[in-house]
């Protein structure tokens, strides 16, 4: 089916929630897509982050395969393979523990069940970080904060309010865009769900009056360590360490979005981990299978437990088919040091952007980077137009913002390529 059959039988029959660029994507390998007129295009997006491995990893591939051909859905009142594993690794990933989870993939490798038994036991004083799956990051982030407001209820300080930032991104749902502070995004669906205040992102004084008023109405502080959708805008570690004072000083929880900066994206297994600021709870999603759908509310022990059957559920959350695949990722990302590659190549990224002329300003952390072009380089949506025709895939957040999520596998060969062609069309 051609290009142009596939555009008429979307317009008739999909609904019109997105504005597509003119190109159908058929294949991948690696950073390349293959669009179906046969030519290929260097994916400086991934997905919007999802395919952190690239497109085509026989490592996914095989693990997705393989768990299709032996089982792909049963329900969660039952136990699975892989799902445990998981949230293991999860838990040592969370407290920085490269050892502990190189540990745990080296028994998965070896298929030795006394040695992973030995790998993803607690030793004495580790924290212990729990999982619930979901399917998507804005599932994951309604999970951390009916996690929040459930353990105000029964364990904290009983407020039910959650402070976010202005400028963040949460999700679609009613909820999650209640948390999202920005207006474009909310004033078509209110009236929306209460309990939510914002907070001018690295505003320590604002912050702290809004406790000074609200106190112990507030259960929670929800935020992106880097704010991905305003434009890849990293929060202040002043600030975050103030959102963990301020909350904790009052009975309330910090909850990190990790969706986008977390899964070795940063630099680090997740983001809050370059500022040393530890979170209660964090969504995640995204890179976490690398590509099947998958997300999930990640807390601490004593944090999670609040929850009781019945409180919270998914059908398809934690599947057989999504775990497997998360698994499969992690198990390479940690075997790989995906962590130190996303950080060298990441810095590598941001020098070479800021050399172009046109370029104003760059910023991120690892592997996610956003930049500003002048106002006479034209809009950043009409860049990204015209570097798709010169086959690269990124991304524009505003008129004046690019951003680039590159799969964890770019390496400076890629990144050389796309600063040439960049340098072109800014020019």
């Amino acid at each position: 089916m051609s290009l142009d059959q596939q555009k008429h039988l979307e317009s008739t029959y999909v609904m019109h929630t997105f504005g597509r660029s003119g190109v159908e994507f058929v294949g991948g390998r690696g950073m390349t897509l293959a669009g179906d007129d046969g030519r290929e295009y260097l994916d400086f997006l991934a997905g919007i982050g999802v395919c952190c491995l690239g497109h085509g990893h026989p490592a996914v591939v095989g693990a997705v395969r393989d768990q299709a051909e032996r089982l792909m859905h049963v329900s969660n009142y039952f136990y699975i393979e892989h799902r445990g594993q998981v949230a293991a690794l999860l838990s040592k990933l969370a407290n920085g523990d490269m050892a502990g989870a190189a540990a745990i993939v080296s028994a998965l490798d070896a298929g030795d069940a006394d040695a992973l038994a030995a790998a993803t036991a607690p030793v004495e004083g580790e924290q212990v970080w729990e999982t619930f799956f979901a399917n998507s990051g804005a599932e994951a982030n309604e999970g951390s904060m009916k996690l929040a407001r459930l353990y105000a209820k029964r364990a904290g300080n009983g407020g039910n309010t959650i402070v976010c930032l202005r400028g963040g991104f949460h999700g679609r749902t009613l909820e999650t865009i209640a948390a999202t502070m920005q207006d474009w995004l909310q004033d078509s669906f209110r009236p929306l769900p209460g309990g939510f205040v914002a907070c001018a992102p690295n505003d320590v004084d604002e912050l702290r009056s809004i406790f000074d008023t609200l106190g112990g109405e507030v259960c929670a502080v929800m935020l992106e360590p880097i704010q991905g959708e305003s434009g890849v805008h990293p929060l202040t570690r002043e600030f975050m360490e103030a959102a963990r004072d301020l909350a904790h000083a009052h009975g309330a929880l910090l909850i990190a979005d990790e969706v986008q900066t977390g899964v070795f994206r940063s630099g680090m297994p997740f983001a809050f981990q370059t500022y040393g600021v530890e979170p209660d709870i964090m969504s995640l999603a995204k890179g976490i299978a690398g590509g099947v759908p998958a997300g999930a509310c990640v807390a601490k022990r004593e944090v999670a437990d609040v929850f009781r059957p019945g409180d919270h559920g998914s059908t398809f959350g934690g599947s057989c088919l999504a775990v497997a695949a998360a698994e499969a990722v992690l198990a390479e990302l940690v075997r790989g040091r995906y962590d130190e590659r996303a950080a060298e190549v990441g810095a590598y990224l941001s020098g070479r952007l800021a050399g172009i002329g046109a370029v104003t300003e760059v910023r991120g952390s690892g592997l996610m980077v956003g930049c500003d072009i002048a106002e006479d380089a034209g809009d950043a949506h009409d860049v990204v137009a015209a570097m798709l025709d010169a086959g690269f895939v990124i991304n524009a957040t505003g008129a004046r913002t690019l951003r680039f999520l590159p799969p964890l596998i770019c390496g400076k060969d890629d990144v050389d390529a796309l600063v040439e062609a960049l340098g072109r069309v800014l020019a």
